[in-house]
């Protein structure tokens, strides 16, 4: 059975809804992981305050994986994230071995 445009197209938009309030964060709550991990005031783009930031957003899109296990393209979304979360990690390991331990222990991430 073929979908009429106007159906087809109303079906999208409430897809694409659902998926921008679980990749979008709200901007408070931004602000609150931003002010929280900044390490210094005004800092917004220390590896600190990224790192934050990645796993507010993974964790938000881990829960929504777990609801809805077909959704691929949030999943590939998500594999990126962790991906660069982890380089970043390698990054700070790297510099300041101290500030690593810190961070991976205060966000509760596993270490290797």
């Amino acid at each position: 059975m073929l979908l009429g445009m106007e159906t087809c197209s109303n079906f999208f938009y409430r897809v694409d809804r659902r998926l921008a309030e679980v990749m979008v964060m709200e901007k408070n709550e931004k602000q609150t992981v931003i002010e929280e991990y900044a390490l210094h005031p005004g800092d917004t783009g220390s590896t600190e305050v990224q790192i934050a930031l990645l796993t507010s957003r993974i964790t938000t899109l881990t829960d929504h994986l777990r609801a809805n296990r077909h959704d691929e393209s949030s999943r590939r979304g998500l594999l990126k994230l962790v991906g660069h979360r982890r380089r970043l990690l390698a990054y700070i390991r790297r510099k300041d071995y101290q500030r690593y331990q810190a961070l991976t222990e205060r966000l509760n991430i596993r270490r290797k």
